[in-house]
């Protein structure tokens, strides 16, 4: 994937600097005073690196877009796949609600979670727990030491993916047809709503449950996808907006 190239910005008078200087300072204490880990609007991709997978030749590609006047994030991809990964880690008891609005150009024809032929979406939003050597069993710290041996880091300890599934579905979750640590849970699914912005409020730590049946790691990071590898096929989605934080104090927690 080749790395976005941005021209430098025309250096800013006195006053600008100084306004500038103080919403760098103000910005990140305001979201720590809304209970915010995370409140990326994509006005560029620091905060970002990428995934990219060893036998795919081909790469998605991520770019700053402009929707509805304001910053966000195209993902585009034909016959591809790669990803974009949150550089940061975060304790998923403290920061349990992602929400976000994303739109596709298109399903894949294709298509099928079911099926590793057909395992490809047109948006993917991914929570990677961080796996743990110290509480796993010993089979297991082999097999994760292998793959570290190999990349240099450890895989995912598992993972949960809000995607936008290519087929009408009333699944509450599905089992990726390529590992079974890896689980699907379709917010979107099939044409109807192709081209419309959609906007989801997700309980990590519940949807895990869901589809794991017990409780999460707590270290995990965020990562976003589009793939069209296994169907051959092409699309283009757009993230305006991704927030991560606490849930809303209920009226107990409020009483002094």
């Amino acid at each position: 994937m080749t790395a976005r190239r941005f021209a430098p910005a025309p250096r800013p008078c006195r006053p600008a600097a100084l306004l500038l200087a103080v919403l760098l300072v103000l910005l990140p204490a305001a979201a720590r005073a809304e209970g915010l880990f995370l409140d990326e609007r994509f006005a560029d991709l620091e905060r970002w690196q990428p995934l990219i997978f060893p036998k795919i030749a081909r790469h998605s590609t991520y770019t700053v877009d402009q929707c509805d006047g304001e910053p966000c994030l195209r993902m585009e991809s034909r016959n591809a796949a790669s990803g974009l990964v949150l550089k940061e880690r975060f304790n998923v008891s403290d920061y349990p609600v992602l929400s976000w609005r994303w739109k596709v150009s298109n399903v894949y024809r294709r298509g099928d979670s079911s099926r590793r032929e057909g395992d490809d979406a047109p948006a993917r939003l991914y929570v990677l727990f961080a796996f743990d050597p110290n509480g796993a069993s010993p089979a297991r710290r082999i097999r994760y030491g292998l793959a570290r041996a190999v990349y240099g880091e450890y895989p995912p300890h598992s993972s949960i993916s809000y995607i936008w599934d290519n087929r009408p579905t009333a699944a509450p979750f599905l089992v990726n047809a390529y590992a079974d640590e890896a689980r699907m849970i379709p917010v979107s699914s099939g044409p109807d709503l192709v081209g419309t912005w959609q906007e989801y409020r997700m309980d990590i730590v519940r949807d895990y449950r869901l589809a794991f049946g017990q409780d999460p790691p707590q270290q995990a990071s965020l990562a976003v996808m589009i793939d069209s590898d296994d169907t051959g096929e092409s699309a283009t989605a757009w993230i305006s907006r991704i927030r991560l934080g606490r849930r809303p104090a209920t009226t107990e927690e409020k009483r002094p």
